[in-house]
């Protein structure tokens, strides 16, 4: 069944989102951490489009398939240094809200960085679940080339 394309269907909101998203990318949140969080969430989330979009876009930044490979294991993963274990903590208790943003989840996250990134951090966040569930929704697909 083919799905709605939302920018078509509601342009107006579309074009809200496109800014969200574009106010995240002139946040000083480094590349590094913008890519962790939307692949994390994606992974979460089952939004392939997503997955494969910002993968892509990773390795473009220099990410290495090693770490790339090993996000959705993290905990396991000696690949990550303590900034982006927070970062991805917080990603996937945002993603998975309804256990909550944990005490300890937020407390290391607060260690780690000011108060203005911190907030970044949780906008990148709450900006790529959003399409994510535009993606899962609408049942975007990525391209077979």
């Amino acid at each position: 069944m083919n799905r709605l394309k939302i920018n078509t269907a509601e342009p107006a909101g579309y074009r809200a989102m496109i800014a969200l998203e574009k106010y995240i990318e002139s946040t000083e949140l480094t590349t590094r951490h913008k890519d962790l969080i939307k692949i994390r969430a994606s992974q979460i989330n089952g939004c392939a489009y997503c997955v494969d979009m910002h993968t892509t876009d990773a390795r473009k930044a220099g990410e290495t398939e090693r770490r790339i490979y090993n996000i959705n294991v993290w905990h396991e993963s000696p690949f990550f240094d303590e900034q982006e274990r927070a970062i991805l903590a917080l990603t996937e208790e945002v993603t998975l809200i309804t256990g909550r943003v944990s005490d300890e989840t937020y407390k290391k996250a607060v260690e780690l960085f000011d108060e203005k990134y911190l907030a970044q951090v949780i906008m990148a966040i709450i900006t790529i679940n959003a399409w994510n569930r535009i993606g899962v929704t609408t049942q975007l697909q990525p391209p077979l080339n």
